[in-house]
């Protein structure tokens, strides 16, 4: 079988706005690699966009999955209901950022999640409006799509979005937005388009994922926490990328000195099994009335058994350290080549979720075609890299934390030869 084959039947069998960065189809996985159906070895530094940070199949969530098969697959949560449940609530409360009472909602999805988080969130308040930022991104499902601060591909044709959702910019010194900029440009919302004490929720990821890998300054995170304080607006951190020890904390959270009133929970949780959740305090999670929240998949046995596994992998084998170590060694090779590359604008990233973002050189001009050739110079080269930003310009590095040394020094030579590539190629 080809994958050129699958690749003709899947034009022809499944919708166009199902987008697939590459034409690679996996025929298994282990760890940080990929073979397709051809039998063609590739390094995996996307990770499925952040979800197998402990890695494909890593050996004790298969054999947690595995015990969970040979008693149940599904009875749904709120029919019959199951301690396993109820005991990884009880985990997360305790590990999510915060000094207070929590409880916990398993769904099965980040969007879902986000959903779930502004229904909380409006419910607790009996507020309406909900502010997000420029380039953040929550999800696909209507809500996810009114919060998502980027137009193409993910609102381009849907129509209208659900109303009572504002935006303010999110802080890009880079693009000439300053923190100063973003609190002024609050400011203005809250006197000229919404009442602050009409707002619910105020929703961000401490670090950008779909948006560049940006970091959330300390000062907007200082000033949304005294501002939700002074207005009774709940604060929400979308930890669905960054959760689960990417940044080199469990939560990215941790890297700052405040905490969320809500924090919702994805990718990472489960190891490749769908789960999703939201955690906040424990008042404002029961703002809702009995059946107002779940799903008939939420929480499911299967995926409820990987994330208690997860997070068993993540503390044993210290992925927070290790996603420390990681990425330190990445920003140091990537830094090796700024002499050479003048495209080179920014390297960034807190623990093992690292960016390059590139200009056309010597210009403040984003550049998505070297962007681009980077990519698919590494792909020739059988590894997965990811793109990400608002301008398309930015590669983000989301190998597994458990990636093995020798296969990580493998990637890192495919890299600095696909930026050398690209620069050759294009930015000559």
């Amino acid at each position: 079988m080809l994958n050129s084959d699958v690749s003709t039947r899947k034009d022809d069998a499944i919708a166009r706005g199902v987008g697939m960065m590459t034409q690679i189809y996996a025929d298994r996985a282990e760890n940080a690699e990929i073979w397709d159906i051809e039998g063609k070895r590739y390094i995996d530094f996307a990770a499925g966009i952040a979800v197998v940070n402990t890695g494909h199949r890593h050996p004790k969530v298969i054999e947690a999955v595995k015990a969970q098969l040979d008693k149940f697959t599904h009875t749904c949560h709120q029919v019959v209901p199951y301690e396993n449940y109820v005991s990884l609530a009880e985990r997360l409360n305790k590990i999510v950022p915060g000094d207070f009472a929590k409880k916990t909602i398993f769904v099965t999805t980040g969007a879902e999640a986000c959903e779930n988080a502004i229904k909380i969130a409006r419910a607790s308040t009996g507020r309406s409006a909900v502010i997000a930022f420029s380039g953040g991104f929550h999800g696909r499902t209507f809500m996810g799509m009114a919060l998502t601060g980027k137009v193409e591909p993910y609102k381009k044709g849907f129509g209208a979005m659900p109303g009572d959702v504002f935006h303010a910019p999110f802080p890009m010194s880079m693009h000439g937005v300053s923190v100063e900029d973003s609190i002024n440009a609050l400011e203005k919302l809250f006197k000229a388009d919404v009442d602050p004490d009409r707002v619910a929720a105020i929703i961000l990821e401490p670090v950008q994922g779909e948006g560049g890998f940006y970091e959330a300054p300390k000062e907007l995170m200082t000033y949304l926490r005294k501002t939700c304080d002074k207005h009774g607006i709940l604060l929400v951190a979308d930890e669905v990328q960054t959760g689960f020890a990417r940044t080199g904390k469990m939560f990215a959270m941790e890297h700052h000195d405040v905490v969320p009133d809500l924090t919702t929970m994805a990718k990472g949780l489960g190891g490749g099994f769908p789960i999703a959740a939201v955690t906040g305090r424990a008042e404002v999670m029961d703002g809702a009335n009995p059946g107002g929240l779940g799903g008939t998949y939420g929480g499911n046995p299967l995926g409820v058994a990987a994330a208690h596994a997860v997070l068993d992998v993540i503390e044993e084998e210290k992925l927070c350290d290790r996603a420390n170590f990681l990425g330190s060694r990445l920003r140091q090779r990537l830094e090796s080549l700024r002499g050479d590359i003048p495209e080179i604008t920014d390297i960034r990233g807190p623990g093992f979720m690292t960016a390059i973002e590139f200009n056309v050189a010597g210009t403040a001009t984003p550049s998505p075609e070297f962007t681009n050739a980077v990519k698919a110079h590494a792909l020739e080269n059988n590894l997965i890299l990811l793109t990400c930003g608002v301008y398309g310009n930015v590669i983000r590095f989301l190998a597994p934390i458990t990636v093995p040394d020798d296969v990580f020094a493998e990637a890192l030579d495919i890299i600095e030869n696909a930026v050398r590539a690209a620069k050759k190629s294009v930015g000559a």
